[in-house]
């Protein structure tokens, strides 16, 4: 019984002795772990690992990107639109010198290129190191596992018809802003809204686990264009092949549809491609049929015979004596290749003749005749909306003197955009109707005024036929099958620096040697469609006659965009005879 007792002692003795330890060995548990965590950073569970542990295990908030608007043709095809990419950022202050020759390695940039931009931004927590990366790019480089490296999904914008729509369509920046073009123009449009989400990264700042949305993105809206792709196509591929042939410092094609007034194609030469921008030229940045100016030339012809009918004092069976075939005006004398005699107004116009169009011009009143011109459109912005649009010069008639009204009379002393020169024959084509421009499908109602008689419009437009026959200056602008009505231009350029003297009405700076090639015109002539106008700018291969150059771009992409628009052929037959050489016919525009 005592052995009992004693034994019963023991046990509780221990117990209490295994409770005691147990009791005193917790709060040293503690302080141990404590001390491991807070005093000994270098241990594998110490400060570092949990600072570590945080960081690729954080919780932040990141931004959501939102895909730019596409720009689309009037069918729907792209012109532009956005595609997820990755940039790689590096935080500058991180990244570690052993890491140098690695990561520039991965980069392909030279090591000494690396240490000077970080050193650069050594003060900054955000720097660049690669943009618009695959993902398979990206992970090559993240996968390095370099500290203080980041990836940050962006969208970057690609053109499908490359260089074909540069100019029109524009550039967008490393922010996916607009820089040129309709991208800038419409840049408000197009951009989308970033959102914000809540999410817990990787410290390759990969999304292991989304939390919550912040605020929802919103895509940009998209852009759809009056331009005809198909179109476009064969107006740029025509245009770069002249230039090359003719060995041109450029040129512009711009086509309308005459029914609406909307731009069917706008072409440009040089262009550049806006995918590839290492060898970005920033004067092919241009879209010259907006931006850039000419002397129309022998292009306006057609107005100022429009201004000798609507006067009273012509009719289409006046006859105009151009003999000898040159005339004296003050100091200047306007000659004609030969002496043609006695023209009609057709022959006047289909013959170009310089001593015909001077006699009408010094005939009329000044005033009625520069209104003619700003009621078509010269001088006044055609509110286009893209950048750099011009508005070209319209003199005022008040400081004329006979040379200067007369030079104006067949395009000298004005200036004009091709597409002012287009949006001028739509008016001719359309009965004397002047339509608003379109860039842009569907945009409402189009503003209509009418700014002359349609019957004065159905004969100048008869005379016009004339132009492009086989006895006018226009023959190689001739369709098959199709009526065409046009008018050539060659004119001499303006010397850098200005071409007009201190009088202000002496031309006095015209480049001899330097020339722009135009045809302007339109087709079906019957029922107009389409309007066209081709420049030209400074062909050297020996040819630089509008009549030569320009008129058989017209009509191989005139022709083309009535196939397209599945427009039937009018041409019955011709009327008209060649009565003059091809010389004679180029020396007349």
């Amino acid at each position: 019984m005592a052995a009992n007792k004693a034994q019963r002692t023991s046990v509780r003795r221990w117990r209490y002795i295994l409770l005691s330890l147990v009791l005193v060995s917790l709060p040293i548990s503690i302080i141990v772990k404590v001390a491991y965590l807070q005093i000994l950073p270098n241990h594998e569970f110490g400060v570092d690992f949990l600072k570590h542990q945080g960081e690729i295990r954080s919780v932040r908030n990141i931004e959501i990107p939102a895909p730019r608007g596409a720009i689309l043709d009037r069918h729907g095809k792209p012109l532009a639109i956005s595609t997820p990419v990755i940039d790689i950022v590096g935080n500058p202050q991180k990244i570690k010198r052993a890491d140098y020759r690695r990561l520039s390695k991965a980069l392909n940039i030279s090591e000494k290129k690396l240490k000077d931009r970080l050193k650069l931004y050594k003060e900054k927590s955000f720097i660049y190191l690669a943009r618009h990366l695959s993902d398979a790019d990206a992970d090559a480089i993240l996968d390095l596992e370099v500290e203080g490296l980041y990836r940050e999904t962006q969208y970057k914008r690609y053109y499908p018809a490359g260089e074909v729509t540069a100019q029109l369509i524009g550039i967008t920046d490393y922010q996916d802003a607009g820089q040129e073009g309709l991208e800038l123009a419409f840049n408000d449009w197009l951009k989308g809204e970033r959102g914000t989400k809540k999410v817990v990264q990787d410290v390759k700042s990969r999304v292991i686990n989304n939390l919550s949305l912040v605020k929802p993105s919103k895509p940009g809206n998209d852009l759809e264009l009056s331009i005809d792709l198909r179109i476009q196509y064969a107006a740029y591929t025509e245009l770069k092949k002249a230039v090359k042939q003719h060995k041109a410092q450029g040129g512009s094609i711009v086509i309308l549809d005459v029914l609406t007034g909307e731009i069917l194609a706008m072409a440009n030469q040089p262009s550049f491609n806006p995918n590839n921008r290492e060898s970005l030229n920033q004067m092919a940045l241009r879209n010259r049929a907006i931006t850039d100016l000419i002397e129309p030339g022998s292009t306006v012809k057609p107005f100022t015979m429009l201004a000798a009918l609507e006067s009273g004092q012509y009719q289409l069976e006046s006859l105009i004596d151009t003999s000898p075939g040159y005339l004296k005006v003050e100091y200047k004398t306007f000659v004609d290749p030969v002496n043609y005699g006695e023209l009609d107004l057709r022959g006047v116009l289909s013959k170009s003749s310089q001593v015909g169009t001077t006699k009408i011009a010094l005939n009329l009143d000044a005033h009625e005749m520069r209104d003619v011109f700003s009621r078509v459109g010269f001088g006044e912005y055609l509110g286009s909306g893209f950048p750099g649009e011009s508005m070209g010069m319209l003199p005022s008639y008040r400081d004329w003197h006979p040379v200067t009204q007369a030079t104006f009379a067949f395009g000298y002393g004005l200036s004009a955009s091709p597409l002012q020169l287009a949006r001028a024959y739509g008016v001719l084509a359309n009965n004397g109707l002047k339509k608003d421009i379109k860039l842009l499908l569907d945009e409402g109602e189009t503003n209509v005024s009418r700014v002359f008689s349609s019957d004065l419009s159905k004969t100048v437009n008869n005379m016009l036929e004339s132009v492009v026959s086989e006895n006018g200056t226009g023959k190689n602008a001739m369709i098959p099958h199709y009526r065409v009505a046009g008018k050539t231009a060659t004119l001499h350029k303006v010397k850098t620096g200005g071409g007009y003297d201190e009088n202000k009405y002496v031309s006095a700076g015209y480049d001899e040697n330097k020339y722009v090639s135009a045809f302007a015109g339109f087709s079906p002539a019957s029922n107009p469609r389409v309007v066209t106008v081709v420049i030209i700018d400074e062909p050297s291969e020996g040819k630089y006659f509008g009549g030569l150059v320009a008129a058989p771009i017209f009509s191989k992409v005139t022709e083309r965009a009535l196939q397209l628009l599945r427009i039937s052929p009018d041409k019955q037959s011709s009327s008209w005879v060649n009565h003059e050489s091809l010389e004679e016919q180029g020396k007349s525009s």
